[in-house]
């Protein structure tokens, strides 16, 4: 039998905007790796897939907001890979404002460094304050970020797979310790990059990191169909959920991929409580404390509109931006206006809901309900299975493994044990054949 997949977001002290505010809250843990720590440990104690750090070349809103600045993903991850010994390590870098050769040398670091457990979440980065970061007076063209990011790949896949996996010999009595003729440099010349190769890293253990998606517009679902072995997705309805699992799947198959290792896992941010009526409460608590004029300007940014446009206790505009306007995250701003419009939201009701999981799937009640909820959507066609999102940290993450997931091992539908040493052993997929060794056996025959 089958089951499903669970991947922990970590993000500072919870999803939640307002989870700082709460009595039991560090408001600085998100730059200490021992609050990180004890988040790996529990997650690899519910025998969990894989941990997720989202990141961005930009600080990503007013420090006044709430807590602001995070550490380098994979430095962050390269801690944790000694705290931990089975558990995925999934980081997020950008294709963008990063070069093939650097980032390829990274992730096969983590992967050496951790026994075969890291994944990169690709990411093109909307937004011109990034870009401004970065020698740009402006941010590149949707289209643009996304042939980049297409370039970018095949560049790297070509330097993990520059090493043959036996050029290392360390044959001490020949006094040599490596075969110079099991080495495909890419020579790869292009319209974004010039790369000689070989890469300086030897091929790591799974061959190369798990790799993972999470853009849901046009340009993002085909990227995905051509590389992507998870896929993050942010959506609101079961409807909706199999209509983009329906089809990110028929795109796989369409270039030729197996559809099957194309893992799906949309975002749930699960309020746990007890009873029903204490999930609520936890629910109303936090949203209680968002601060509105904050949240209102941040999404006025992404809806590209002024704060004195939103009203809050009116819904939005009518004369908003269409999509084809924006240049930044189209699928977030899509997900946002949809929600809004279907819902007939105000503007401070959908402040409430985007606090709680920035557009993904909030879900309050008791750990049965979680559970069934988890359960109808991967078992109607809507997920492989599910980026956990806990509103509040370490409480939501504990509360989830230790009350949810045993749940979900009795129904059958989750591990008991970890069974294989690799991400990619989690996720049941196989590893990479190195395709520069396939090219070159082709060309002699």
């Amino acid at each position: 039998m089958t089951m499903l997949h669970l991947n922990a977001f970590l993000m500072g002290v919870g999803h939640h905007e307002a989870a700082w505010r709460l009595p039991e809250s560090d408001p600085f843990a998100q730059t200490d790796v021992e609050h990180f720590t004890r988040l790996a440990r529990i997650a690899e104690r519910g025998r969990l897939d894989s941990l997720f750090l989202a990141d961005s070349p930009v600080l990503w809103n007013s420090i006044g907001r709430r807590p602001a600045g995070t550490l380098e993903p994979t430095v962050l991850l390269t801690a944790l890979a000694g705290a931990t010994q089975h558990i995925g390590l999934i980081a997020t870098a950008s294709t963008t404002y990063n070069e093939p050769f650097n980032l390829a040398r990274r992730f096969a670091s983590l992967d050496h460094i951790s026994g075969g457990r890291a994944g990169w979440n690709i990411v093109t980065t909307a937004g011109v304050e990034a870009a401004r970061n970065f020698n740009l007076d402006e941010l590149p063209a949707h289209r643009d970020r996304y042939e980049r990011a297409a370039e970018f790949l095949e560049v790297s896949l070509k330097l993990w797979d520059s090493w043959d996996d036996d050029a290392p010999l360390g044959d001490k009595d020949a006094g040599r310790w490596g075969d110079d003729a099991l080495l495909y440099p890419p020579r790869h010349v292009g319209r974004h990059f010039r790369v000689a190769g070989p890469l300086n890293v030897p091929r790591s253990p799974q061959g190369y990191p798990l790799l993972v998606q999470a853009g849901s517009s046009e340009d993002g679902k085909q990227l995905a169909a051509r590389y992507a072995e998870a896929v993050f997705t942010a959506q609101q309805t079961l409807t909706e959920a199999q209509g983009f699992y329906r089809d990110l799947k028929r795109r796989a198959a369409q270039v030729g991929r197996d559809p099957d290792t194309v893992k799906i896992l949309p975002g749930i941010v699960p309020a746990l409580g007890a009873t029903e009526a204490e999930a609520r409460a936890l629910e109303e608590e936090l949203d209680r404390l968002i601060r509105p004029e904050y949240a209102r300007a941040q999404l006025a940014t992404t809806l590209r509109v002024a704060p004195e446009d939103l009203d809050l206790d009116r819904e939005l505009p009518a004369d908003l931006p269409s999509e084809d306007e924006i240049e930044g995250a189209k699928s977030r701003y899509t997900l946002i206006v949809t929600l809004a419009r279907r819902e007939r939201l105000t503007v401070r009701q959908l402040i409430g809901r985007l606090g709680g999981g920035r557009g993904h799937r909030t879900f309050a009640g008791t750990p049965e309900q979680v559970a069934d909820a988890i359960e109808e959507w991967y078992r109607s066609g809507a997920a492989d299975g599910f980026n956990i999102m806990p509103p509040v940290l370490p409480s939501g993450l504990e509360t989830f493994v230790d009350h949810v997931v045993p749940i979900l091992q009795r129904r059958g539908l989750f591990r008991t044990e970890y069974t294989g040493t690799t991400l990619r052993d989690h996720y049941r997929l196989p590893r990479p054949v190195n395709q520069s060794a396939r090219r070159l056996a082709a060309a002699s025959h």
